[in-house]
């Protein structure tokens, strides 16, 4: 296992570069997502993710329902003498309950005054969407928890194109997440990432390597070829698994998503070997060809069969 003191070498490689919608915060080209695993000491985590934004990454993501809350008291730790230079996004998991008190035991986790965002996760149903959208529903909720000065902005993480649309043109969207990358509904590139930047929506965009499918052979977050919980479960961090299946590179996944220009691409980074290459790829980066990525769209489609579903696709099994 890698020591908390050796978790935290690294470079700061990046500096931020755009304003994340209309937020007026200038965010890093990559943000790191969830990297929890209770199976590690707290203290290993914390030093994980702390190497990340010592790496100049300024865009940090959480949620309650990631490991049960363990997730966002890794956040809370890390983020402890550097919080005032970053965007810190966490969620609102019961979509439905009252707003409020998730958010005040979210913060309560994180040990902080305040987030810079919570948006409703998961957030992909239209009948759902309605009832948030009512009068003294959660966005009403969400905007009083706003006004009380408990978290900046709101927005939505969703799996569906159809939700995100009517959401963002509603005005109801600081920031909007979904996936981007070489294995996704085209209709997140072709519309929603447009009009993100039509309505001055920050887009933090997620699953550019398909949740490990598109890497190696997983089902998901590099774990086998078999169905299991949604409890996340990490790789531990090792390079010596030998794919059979056919794949992508770190690279190929990475330069697909940046070439599309999201504000933010989210990585989970959960080991240092993970974010040393993503970290090399961002640093190579260069927008690719058109012919380029036609080639790496079609080689994921082959990537991601016999890999189980794609759930933030609208058909799972396309």
């Amino acid at each position: 296992m890698i020591s908390a003191r050796e978790t935290t070498k690294t470079t700061s490689f990046f500096a931020p570069r755009r304003e994340l919608g209309r937020t007026g915060f200038i965010a890093s080209v990559l943000g790191a997502g969830d990297l929890a695993d209770r199976s590690l000491p707290l203290e290993t985590c914390v030093a994980t993710l702390r190497r990340a934004i010592d790496a100049g990454l300024n865009v940090v993501d959480t949620a309650p329902g990631y490991e049960d809350g363990y997730s966002e008291q890794i956040v809370g730790q890390a983020v402890k003498g550097v919080r005032e230079r970053l965007f810190i996004v966490s969620k609102i998991d019961d979509l439905l309950a009252p707003v409020a008190p998730q958010i005040e035991n979210s913060l309560r986790r994180l040990e902080l005054e305040y987030t810079d965002a919570f948006v409703f996760h998961g957030l992909s149903d239209m009948a759902t969407l309605e009832k948030l959208m009512a009068p003294g529903g959660g966005f009403d909720q969400l905007a009083d928890c706003i006004k009380a000065g408990k978290t900046r902005f709101g927005g939505i993480s969703s799996h569906n194109p159809d939700v995100l649309k009517v959401a963002i043109e509603a005005g109801l969207c600081d920031i909007a997440m979904f996936p981007v990358g070489p294995f996704v509904d085209e209709r997140y590139i072709t519309d929603t990432l447009p009009l993100c930047k039509a309505r001055g929506v920050g887009s933090i965009c997620f699953k550019t390597f398909g949740a490990g499918k598109l890497l190696g052979d997983t089902v998901g977050y590099n774990q086998p070829l078999q169905r299991r919980p949604r409890g996340k479960l990490s790789s531990g961090g090792v390079n010596d698994a030998v794919a059979v299946l056919p794949r992508l590179t770190v690279q190929e996944c990475l330069h697909y998503t940046l070439t599309l220009d999201p504000d933010v691409a989210l990585l989970g980074l959960s080991f240092p070997n993970e974010q040393d290459q993503a970290f090399a790829a961002a640093q190579t980066f260069r927008p690719l060809t058109a012919e380029a990525m036609v080639d790496i769209r079609t080689r994921a489609v082959e990537a991601r069969q016999g890999k189980g579903p794609c759930w933030w696709n609208p058909d799972p099994e396309a």
